[in-house]
């Protein structure tokens, strides 16, 4: 018969799983500190040696980081799904970057068409509560407050699509794009878009999403990728045209 043995789990067993669901689920993010040794203990039921054990385990995994004098951390090697040598690529080819935006209309258009279905009445209020502040903010072209907001407001749908690995992979390349690995988000909105027209397509989205209209969402998503594409595109154009007109005016200025 296919029956085995009970046998009791070991308090540092029970922790270990509790962390490791909140990592995976996107509720614990890389680099977000853990509370006091004393306050998690108390607040898991267990006892600080058993809770030592469990972060010792996790540490050993590469999933927790502790920091002399700090505390202990979600590791930050957990913010990249892709290698240093990949992200040098990625900043150097122009393909990549609309390779990028092709990716992420397909995988945003499919979190936001789920979020509309299964998101939880907290996952929208998230969304809501993003999305009033990057309104009160500007556009991303106006501070680094409001690029960041942006990215969060993408971040939180692809949290409320409640798919583990399509949340890992687009914060991972949500990442990136705060980093400035494709393009400087400042810089090209500055240029090439409206603050109205971005808060305006942020609102679609939202406001699709909220009405838990699953196809508007997704064409909301797609319309805006599809927006920033061409924005990058014009940028691109504009950096090249700027480009040659300085190298004819240095030839004109050898000529004189």
């Amino acid at each position: 018969m296919p029956f085995q043995k009970v046998t009791p789990e070991k308090l540092s067993t029970s922790v270990v799983r509790q962390i490791e669901q909140l990592i995976l689920r996107g509720v614990l993010s890389p680099g977000d500190r853990l509370p006091a040794e004393r306050d998690l203990a108390e607040r898991l039921g267990v006892s600080r040696p058993s809770l030592r054990d469990a972060i010792a385990e996790l540490q050993a995994r590469g999933l927790l980081s502790a920091k002399p004098g700090s505390g202990v951390y979600v590791a930050d090697a957990l913010g990249s799904a892709f290698s240093p040598a990949l992200v040098d690529l990625f900043a150097n080819h122009d393909e990549a970057v609309f390779d990028y935006l092709t990716f992420r209309r397909e995988i945003e258009g499919l979190a936001a068409e789920r979020a509309a279905r299964l998101g939880s009445e907290d996952d929208l209020k998230v969304i809501q509560a993003i999305f009033d502040k990057m309104v009160a903010a500007g556009g991303p072209a106006h501070s680094d407050e409001a690029a960041r907001l942006d990215a969060q407001f993408h971040a939180a749908i692809m949290d409320a699509s409640h798919n583990v690995v399509m949340l890992h992979v687009m914060r991972s390349m949500l990442e990136l794009l705060r980093e400035g690995v494709f393009y400087n988000r400042r810089i090209m909105f500055q240029r090439h878009t409206s603050r109205d027209a971005l808060i305006a397509q942020h609102r679609d989205i939202n406001t699709a999403i909220q009405a838990r209209d699953a196809v508007k969402a997704r064409a909301a998503v797609e319309h805006h990728l599809d927006y920033v594409k061409q924005a990058l595109a014009d940028h691109q154009r504009s950096e090249r045209n700027a480009h040659v007109a300085r190298q004819r005016l240095e030839q004109e200025d050898a000529r004189s």
